[in-house]
């Protein structure tokens, strides 16, 4: 596992130099996915794009060059309220142990295994996901048993939004256990304004609940989430 240094001031995430690029989903064209190409993997244009609706992915073979910039239309989010746990899966939580920010490379390169189906997360786009963690931007919700890391995601947290980005699980469950996880999280208190990103919408997702939501509608809900605070767990975890 490679070694990522967490920052040092104790104020919550830090804030990265500013992008030289920036985005404009004005002249986006109603249900197409992808709105641009090029820019880079810099902290400051990652955070750039999540704040205005945007998520990077390349778009050659496994994820590979040329950068591809998305905002899917429609989007798909999971309701905070809408999050379905089935009898099996409430059974199935107690088996494991959740943490949060333990293991982020663990899970990062759990869910860029090179033998999964569909990867799509480069060296390039690992290390500045590294990046964003290192700064307190980027979190993992992990599922453990037996003191071994079974399941988990990882995500960006700005705000009231945290926009999904991959999952894995190595048993039966683990994945959702994280995520049913990260909705608790995110639930204390705001949920009616907190905005779970999960990108595209899914059968699986569909199945716990995410919806499918027009971009502008995306948007607004995006837009009032980024007024709130970072909900208190990840802001513990940001300060390490």
């Amino acid at each position: 596992m490679a070694t990522v240094l967490r920052h040092p001031l104790g104020t919550g995430p830090v804030e990265p130099a500013p992008s030289r690029f920036s985005f404009d989903l004005s002249r986006a064209a109603p249900v197409e996915d992808l709105i641009g190409i090029g820019a880079d993997l810099e902290p400051g244009t990652l955070l750039a794009g999540y704040r205005c609706g945007v998520f990077a992915m390349g778009l050659g073979r496994h994820g590979r060059g040329p950068l591809g910039w998305w905002s899917p239309d429609p989007r798909g989010i999971l309701p905070l309220d809408g999050l379905r746990v089935s009898k099996s899966l409430r059974r199935s939580l107690r088996r494991f142990e959740i943490r949060v920010d333990s293991a982020f490379t663990d899970v990062l390169d759990a869910c860029a295994d090179p033998g999964r189906t569909g990867r799509w997360i480069t060296p390039r786009m690992r290390q500045a996901y590294c990046r964003l963690f290192g700064l307190g931007w980027a979190h993992s919700v992990e599922s453990w048993r037996d003191g071994e890391l079974v399941g988990g995601l990882y995500g960006v947290a700005v705000g009231g939004l945290f926009a999904g980005e991959s999952m894995f699980h190595r048993e039966t469950d683990a994945s959702k256990a994280a995520l049913v996880a990260l909705v608790g999280l995110l639930g204390a208190g705001r949920e009616e304004r907190r905005l779970l990103d999960v990108q595209w919408c899914t059968d699986h997702l569909a199945s716990l609940g995410a919806v499918s939501v027009p971009r502008e509608a995306y948007l607004r809900r995006l837009d009032a989430a980024l007024t709130l605070p970072l909900p208190t767990a990840l802001l513990a975890a940001a300060l390490g």
